[in-house]
């Protein structure tokens, strides 16, 4: 299935349909790769309709993100936090992207071997492949992502007249959607294939991977859904709590608190 974006979801779409694709079990160890978003807002409602009695989490409530970037280039850096704030704004729920550290998880994967390209085979020959081939740039997946924000920006100007941090939040969401749906041409970047094989993943893992790794700040994400985080050894839990609130689910627990 399509991992593009459901347009009739609104700004808080992007969020919820992430977790109506991850399946938000409360104990089940599982991949939190989005497969497939069409159709996931009815689910998606009914269960932020039962963490928002139980998160509401605020920005008072959390550490601070890591400082600095290393990555992303101050205007880089400025598309990326208007981008991870429309995506997951904040509400009640949760706080804002920035807040909840998912550009900094962003900037630290572009900084580090995923970035860099450290597993990738970059010699060549580039030949125009099909959408099941993948990745078949001559580019690591940092050159990418900050080509593709340089494109996306410049679309932006295009149509707007202004970046993508400088629009009004509907405006912003709208030209995401658009992103997502393959709407928006670049001179030098297939948009299209840009954000939805590396922008979004990238979102969706900031979201919901371990806090080390510099997004999820204070598990906010996990608390939300209920996941206990580790040791996600959960097998028969899965069945004595399956449709129940997991009580491991009140203080997960993150590598950092075993070590």
């Amino acid at each position: 299935m399509s991992s593009k974006i459901d347009p009739r979801l609104g700004r808080r779409g992007f969020l919820t349909a992430v977790v109506a694709a991850a399946g938000a079990a409360p104990v089940a160890r599982q991949s939190l790769v989005v497969t497939g978003l069409a159709g996931a807002t009815v689910v998606a409602e009914n269960r932020l309709g039962r963490a928002q009695t139980t998160s509401g989490i605020g920005v008072a409530n959390l550490p601070a993100p890591e400082a600095g970037y290393q990555s992303l280039s101050p205007d880089e850096a400025g598309f990326v936090e208007a981008m991870v704030n429309i995506m997951c704004p904040a509400d009640g729920l949760t706080p804002s992207g920035v807040d909840c550290g998912l550009a900094t998880y962003i900037d630290r994967q572009l900084a580090g071997g995923f970035g860099k390209g450290e597993r990738l085979y970059l010699q060549g020959p580039w030949k125009q492949g099909k959408p099941q081939h993948g990745y078949q740039l001559p580019l690591t997946p940092e050159q990418f992502f900050k080509a593709g924000v340089a494109a996306a920006d410049e679309a932006a100007r295009n149509k707007f007249g202004r970046n993508l941090s400088d629009l009004e939040p509907a405006d912003a969401d709208v030209f995401l959607h658009d992103l997502a749906d393959g709407k928006v041409t670049g001179t030098r970047v297939p948009l299209g294939q840009w954000f939805n094989e590396l922008v979004y993943p990238l979102f969706v893992q900031a979201c919901f991977a371990d806090p080390i790794y510099g997004g999820n700040v204070g598990k906010v994400f996990w608390r939300m859904i209920g996941y206990p985080g580790l040791p996600a050894t959960h097998a028969q839990d899965m069945v004595n709590f399956r449709g129940k609130p997991y009580p491991g689910a009140k203080d997960p627990k993150s590598i950092a608190d075993f070590s």
